[in-house]
């Protein structure tokens, strides 16, 4: 049976038979694990105190967690701030821009977002490297001898750093990574990066509110050895009496987290020890991201973002539409979203009009190869609707 709009003559095709059975392919807040429920959730430290015994306890069992699948060197410490990844990208140029020159890179709107930050709050006058979006900036301009802000996976254009290899060994600076996307997605190289920042949001398909901030150690030695020219809110105070606060690192958060979030966070890391660790959780990421590129190849309708597959994401893959406005996409989305076959898979607001699909680890392969006939009829739905 044919499924038809108010078109005059066009009529759009039968819908697929089968949806995908998760179609969460927001990017952020991202799918949750397979087999979440929140009954099974911890739920015996709610209501008590996060500086309690077993509220500290908690924290710090989530930090060990973390650790363990980020395969996280000792040298580098892990803490739990408030305001998701923005907060804890946010804090760590407000506790330690400054003391050198800096570069930014920007090529989406998140990178944009710290260019704003370092040029127009800061006032550092930073050297800014930018691409469009698709694209990569040329990496060998970077000079490290300058504090080096990026994206190591842009969430809004679908392009990331190809790997580690671009950053100098023997760096003065320091470079400042949001890895959001990226993180539990792809192997970092942990000795090329100073300061790196996440939430749970993404790759863990957690939730929201908390952002996760790893310091290496020669970002320790900028905080206790340098002082930023501007106040500091409280929530940003890193160090005390000239020292590293070394108990944000162990569970003692700045301010008061959820722990329900916490909670949360610890259930998506125990699933993903369950499925191999962080081999496993690249090995799933990898699997969608090929699974999305087979649906692109055999359509002349659908195109990636990203042109060079070694810098395309594979967590947050950006789609061009062939001959898609704004309208057209918001209308693909909607029919999608009524039909209950994929959810918030528009792309983002300032980019090219186009489709995002996540494809991190939390989501299902069979899910993104299910996805692909509904591609097809929205876009043909839409197109006989206009």
């Amino acid at each position: 049976m044919t499924d038809t709009l108010v078109t005059g003559a066009q009529a759009a095709p039968a819908k697929p038979a089968t949806r995908p059975a998760r179609p969460h392919f927001s990017s952020g807040p991202c799918a949750k694990p397979p087999g979440w429920d929140a009954a099974k959730l911890n739920v015996e430290v709610l209501g008590r105190s996060h500086r309690s015994k077993l509220g500290k306890t908690r924290l710090q069992y989530c930090i060990d967690l973390m650790r363990e699948l980020l395969r996280l060197p000792d040298t580098h410490r892990i803490g739990i701030v408030p305001g998701s990844d923005t907060g804890a990208f946010e804090m760590a140029m407000w506790t330690m821009l400054g003391a050198r020159p800096v570069t930014t890179l920007a090529w989406e709107s998140f990178g944009e977002g710290w260019v704003t930050d370092a040029a127009k709050q800061l006032k550092l006058d930073p050297n800014v490297i930018r691409a469009d979006y698709g694209q990569l900036p040329d990496l060998a301009q970077v000079d490290f001898s300058h504090d080096v802000l990026f994206t190591w996976n842009g969430t809004t254009s679908g392009v990331r750093v190809p790997n580690g290899d671009w950053i100098a060994a023997d760096r003065e600076g320091l470079t400042f990574a949001d890895a959001t996307s990226a993180v539990f997605a792809y192997d970092l190289p942990w000795d090329k990066i100073d300061v790196a920042t996440f939430s749970w949001q993404k790759v863990l398909g957690g939730e929201g509110a908390h952002g996760v901030l790893i310091l290496g150690p020669r970002a320790v030695e900028r905080l206790e050895t340098y002082t930023p020219a501007w106040p500091l809110p409280k929530v940003f105070r890193l160090v005390s009496k000239g020292k590293l606060a070394e108990g944000v690192f162990k569970g003692e958060t700045i301010n008061t987290p959820s722990m329900l979030a916490v909670e949360d966070a610890i259930f998506a890391l125990e699933w993903a020890k369950s499925v191999g660790g962080a081999a496993g959780l690249i090995a799933r990421s990898d699997a969608n991201a090929a699974a999305l590129d087979r649906i692109v190849a055999a359509r002349d309708w659908l195109g990636h973002l990203a042109p060079d597959p070694a810098s395309r994401s594979k967590t947050s893959v950006c789609l061009t539409v062939a001959g898609a406005d704004e309208a057209f996409i918001k209308t693909m989305a909607g029919l999608l979203e009524k039909e209950g076959a994929a959810f918030d898979v528009a792309g983002y607001r300032d980019a090219p009009a186009g489709l995002r699909i996540w494809c991190g680890a939390t989501v299902d392969a069979a899910d993104i190869e299910a996805l692909g006939p509904w591609l097809d009829w929205a876009y043909s739905a839409a197109k006989a609707s206009n």
